[in-house]
């Protein structure tokens, strides 16, 4: 599974390429995944840390950076105001760079005219555009917060001097079975499967087909053959507790003819 999720993590597409909404976008380096250490890897840390933690063993395992610091605690007395995600050096040319790190499960809705503002999670709780704000007004200017004087003066560089890029991965549902969802300028090649509402999830159509609900981790992974598959039936009573509860889970979905497909099943 270790090794699953750092091959999930590295193979998911940028959710642009080069430089859009005046966010660079990070390159990841080159790494052999198959020849990489097990991680080691709390059950319980939620996927924002594992994928935290994946990125963190990509960038030392590479030799095209030097990670300096991680997880930067910005405060101002008693209050927290964020953290950097990575400080790292580009060995070739020893800029410094600020990655911040996101990867996100989207539905696309084709009825919101602009593509940055059509894509959600599954639960409607978080928006693509919130997301980019938040990066744009909060998350990369706490570079030059005062507080983190002491950080430049022991790397002997000045904040000013230090690029910026996003390192933004992201898993894109659209709508079931509807072709021709326009998503430009993001990056198509993160689709990766279909979303459905529980009343069209809920007909016989489905009747010969089999399920199985991946825990989060898996989320990120590509389905997997040896599962414990469910029927239609019992699918649709373990997803109507979480339909009655607003969290729209993720379903393998494996067809008649055995191909297997990624869904999220919507409750609204």
């Amino acid at each position: 599974m270790d090794l699953d999720l750092l091959k999930g993590f590295y193979s998911t597409p940028p959710l642009w390429e080069h430089q859009q909404f005046n966010l660079r976008q990070f390159v990841l380096p080159k790494v052999e995944i198959d020849s990489l250490p097990p991680l080691k890897l709390y059950e319980n840390l939620r996927l924002g840390h594992q994928m935290e933690y994946v990125f963190k063993t990509l960038i030392q395992a590479s030799t095209q950076h030097e990670l300096l610091f991680s997880n930067i605690l910005i405060e101002e007395g008693k209050q927290r105001l964020g953290e950097l995600d990575f400080l790292l050096r580009e060995m070739s040319t020893k800029q410094v760079v600020h990655v911040e790190l996101a990867y996100k499960f989207y539905i696309i809705d084709p009825d919101i005219s602009e593509p940055i503002y059509r894509l959600m999670g599954p639960n409607k709780r978080d928006m693509f555009h919130t997301k980019l704000d938040k990066l744009k007004s909060k998350q990369f200017p706490l570079l030059y917060h005062p507080s983190l004087k002491s950080h430049w003066k022991a790397l002997q560089i000045e904040p000013t001097a230090i690029n910026q890029a996003a390192c933004f991965k992201a898993q894109l549902f659209k709508p079931y079975r509807k072709e021709n969802v326009h998503i430009r300028p993001l990056n198509t090649a993160c689709l990766s499967g279909e979303w459905i509402r529980f009343d069209d999830f809920n007909q016989v159509a489905f009747a010969k087909w089999q399920f199985y609900i991946p825990k989060k981790q898996q989320w990120v992974i590509k389905p997997q053959e040896n599962v414990g598959w469910m029927n239609h039936f019992d699918t649709l009573m373990e997803t109507n507790v979480r339909m009655l509860k607003e969290n729209a889970p993720m379903l393998w979905a494996k067809r008649p003819d055995g191909a297997i497909e990624k869904w999220f099943v919507v409750w609204w």
